[in-house]
């Protein structure tokens, strides 16, 4: 069997560590060289399809790593399976996801990712990968912990919040922490103080004040801060490394900051919701506000600078989509007259890359930068680098063609995720993508979908290689 050979010419490839006019030589599912445009090298390569990237950029694939693909939650499921879902991250640029399993409260680790594994098998449109949510702290789930890392498991999130439903407390938390510090997992963390938050709920409902608005409201940023600060002291006490999840508020940055500034192994995700987003969006009129429940909540408007200043000095590493939605019909009104029956989750995975593009159009963040945030770091923190998230030799050829002219008006009417609306409804961006290649294989071609369910592969992963 010949192995297929594609270049891609003309084109400036961005990676998180350098710019370069340079022609890319795939071979065999992998990047085999790089060479400047005008070079002998480039010159001699023969390829059997030529990608012209003039005028384009040339970036490696986007490692989304927190995504909800079909996950059950408040009495319904998140509407994108593995195969729409996926579909849509690679439209948006992304060619690895990192989802959750889940273990089921009595249940074993094992059952959970079994479960999720089915879920995805021969579904996907790209790599993906799982984390596995710990909902049930005992010793033959830290035994399994063990188990897991070596075969490629090697997360583990946890939750300060939804008492009943995935919380741990304090206890759970810190034997779990311990566990991960012993085998080199990496323990996720959703911090939000969810005891204090269920007796806002209620009091908020008493009360008549059932509106999605409030949804934001009782969530309150300190409970965000106060979270974050104990998870921090608990993987001190651990030795452990700690990774924040879709951390949204000032006052949780500035916890995170005061760690880093000690030299700890922590580390925080922020998403697009919080960049782009605020509570004007929860107060739209009548029930609009439904779309954009999601715990964290979105804040107030002047948390976003923070968030992008935290982006920039590394105070936060990722930008992650927590993409997990529902419909507003027949999903999200479950909670017309009770804001806390609204599924909380929301659309993203096809966003990320150009929101975040965005971001460098309006100088928030320089080109480097968001490759760093959403391909490189990702890969490091998850254990898939180098083989995702950079283009250099022996690399998987995992890549975009990226047109940074481009502009686009983002819309429900025309996005690929399985929800009936958009987040980002009439959000004009520049930037888009044009081609993208998952190991080579084109999954979008010129703006057209040609890709298949199966085509994504399973992808074991190491431990965290962002450790200091």
């Amino acid at each position: 069997m010949t192995t297929t050979r594609t270049v891609v010419r003309g084109g400036l490839v961005i990676t998180a560590a350098d710019e370069m006019h340079a022609d890319v030589l795939i071979e065999g599912g992998r990047i085999a060289a790089l060479a400047a445009h005008d070079s002998d090298a480039a010159a001699g390569w023969s390829a059997d399809t030529v990608i012209d990237a003039t005028n384009k950029y040339v970036i490696p694939g986007g490692v989304d790593g927190h995504t909800h693909m079909e996950m059950p939650f408040g009495g319904t499921t998140a509407s994108d399976t593995f195969e729409t879902g996926t579909r849509a991250a690679a439209w948006g640029g992304t060619t690895t996801i990192v989802d959750f399993a889940i273990q089921s409260v009595g249940g074993s680790l094992r059952s959970g990712l079994d479960t999720w594994h089915a879920k995805a098998d021969a579904q996907c449109a790209i790599d993906y990968g799982f984390h596995m949510i710990v909902s049930d702290v005992t010793d033959n789930t830290l035994k399994e912990m063990d188990v897991l890392v070596e075969e490629g498991v090697t997360s583990f999130k946890m939750f300060m919040a939804y008492p009943g439903v995935f919380y741990s407390d304090d206890g759970k938390i810190l034997r779990a922490m311990q566990r991960a510090a012993a085998n080199g997992g990496l323990t996720m963390m959703h911090a939000e103080n969810g005891i204090a938050i269920d007796v806002l709920v209620q009091q908020a409902l008493a009360a008549g004040r059932t509106d999605p608005r409030y949804h934001g409201e009782v969530r309150h940023a300190l409970l965000e801060a106060e979270a974050t600060h104990r998870a921090i002291q608990l993987a001190r006490v651990a030795g452990a490394p700690l990774y924040i999840v879709h951390v949204s508020a000032q006052q949780a940055v500035a916890e995170l900051t005061a760690a880093r500034d000690l030299g700890l192994n922590v580390f925080g995700e922020t998403c697009p919701q919080y960049l782009f987003l605020s509570t004007d969006n929860l107060a739209e009129p009548g029930f609009e506000g439904a779309k954009y429940v999601c715990s964290t909540p979105l804040r107030p408007r002047e948390h976003q600078a923070a968030l992008w200043q935290g982006l920039r000095t590394n105070d936060l590493q990722v930008v992650s989509t927590d993409h997990c939605p529902f419909c507003f019909a027949g999903q999200k009104d479950m909670g017309v007259g009770d804001f806390s029956k609204i599924p909380n989750g929301m659309p993203g995975v096809e966003n990320r890359m150009d929101l975040l593009h965005q971001g460098v159009v309006d100088g928030q963040i320089s080109r480097r930068r968001w490759i760093e945030i959403a391909c490189a770091t990702p890969a490091r923190m998850f254990g898939l680098y180098p083989r995702k998230g950079t283009i250099a030799p022996g690399a998987d050829a995992d890549v975009v063609i990226y047109d940074p002219h481009a502009e686009q008006v983002m819309s429900a009417e025309t996005h690929h995720m399985n929800v009936d609306y958009s987040a980002y409804e009439g959000r004009r961006t520049t930037g888009r993508v044009e081609t993208v290649l998952s190991r080579g294989v084109p999954v979008i071609d010129n703006r057209t979908y040609v890709g298949r369910a199966g085509h994504g592969q399973y992808t074991p992963r190491g431990i965290c290689q962002y450790l200091i």
